[in-house]
């Protein structure tokens, strides 16, 4: 079986493909590489160098047929979506629909959607059903639901299957500082040269951490369950960004202290997400507490 991965040289789209490979797949990445890296691609996956609405994407469809989609690129910076606006909505909304459109042509048996927990938007403090009210108070947060609706509606126009995941704060090896966990890539270089990290706000914000190992499983798994379901992946547990510098501070040695500025627009109060849905209909459990995965990325940037 073949899987299409875009955004496949990605943070979180080589994880995916890493073990996909592992588990016997072939292996397609899209990727216009600008955020990742060839150095993440693993050698056995064919590469193409391609904007998601470049027209050479039908011929990539046309020669791989792929089986399955898991559609992982995105423009994932809350501060560049409230600047441009129209570049995060061309790069999520309609980036997205071409690419829906070539597997509907191709007849890909199932499309894997990263979402967002930014869809949400500002909720109380308490863990985040996938039935709750969708609320986006970004225009990160709009362009990553709006799809979710255009691959519900291509399911029930033209049969094409889905299961959306709805990501919480994912960090591990090989993140950007960008994107939602990437408090953690910055926070981890900045002690690691025993510099003052930038904390915005007050530090009590909460954030629920999951580990990038514990995303490419529910990916995994997402190919042959949770049909037409929508799941939140996470570790439903909450960390404040207090907490969490608090937690880094014992993995790395360091004299540093947090610098404090105004909270930013576009950033959530509170974040936690019900990873029960998962749990039950993918048969998806998360392998690492926050201590274990900060563990193996300390391991990752002290040897970067």
């Amino acid at each position: 079986m073949k899987v299409l991965v875009t955004g496949g040289a990605g943070f979180i789209g080589s994880h995916i493909v890493d073990t996909l490979i592992e588990s016997g797949y072939e292996v397609v990445v899209v990727d216009n590489l600008s955020t990742g890296k060839k150095e993440y691609l693993h050698d056995k996956a064919v590469f193409y160098n391609l904007e998601l609405h470049s027209k050479q994407l039908d011929g990539v469809f046309a020669k791989e047929l792929p089986d399955f989609v898991i559609h992982a690129a995105a423009q994932v910076d809350v501060s560049i979506s409230i600047n441009d606006p129209y570049y995060d909505a061309y790069s999520n909304i309609l980036g997205t629909i071409h690419l829906l459109d070539l597997c509907r042509k191709y007849q890909v048996k199932k499309v894997i959607y990263a979402s967002s927990c930014a869809v949400y938007g500002e909720t109380g403090d308490y863990s985040i059903q996938e039935s709750s009210i969708i609320q986006p108070i970004s225009f990160y947060g709009a362009s990553k639901y709006t799809p979710e609706q255009y691959i519900q509606l291509y399911q029930k126009l033209y049969g094409l299957s889905f299961t959306i995941l709805r990501y919480a704060n994912v960090y591990g090896p090989r993140q950007t500082p960008k994107g939602e966990g990437g408090v953690i890539s910055i926070f981890m270089k900045k002690l690691l040269k025993n510099e003052n990290p930038i904390i915005y706000g007050d530090g009590t914000q909460t954030r629920d951490f999951v580990y990038v190992k514990d995303v490419a499983h529910a990916n995994l798994l997402a190919l042959t369950k949770g049909e037409n379901q929508i799941f939140n992946v996470s570790l439903n547990k909450k960390t404040s960004i207090n907490e969490l510098f608090l937690l880094l501070s014992l993995l790395i040695p360091h004299s540093a202290v947090p610098t404090y500025k105004p909270s930013r627009n576009g950033d959530i109060l509170y974040s936690r997400l019900d990873n029960q849905k998962a749990k039950e209909l993918l048969g998806w459990q998360p392998e690492f507490d926050l201590f274990k995965g900060l563990s193996e990325t300390k391991e990752f940037y002290g040897k970067n």
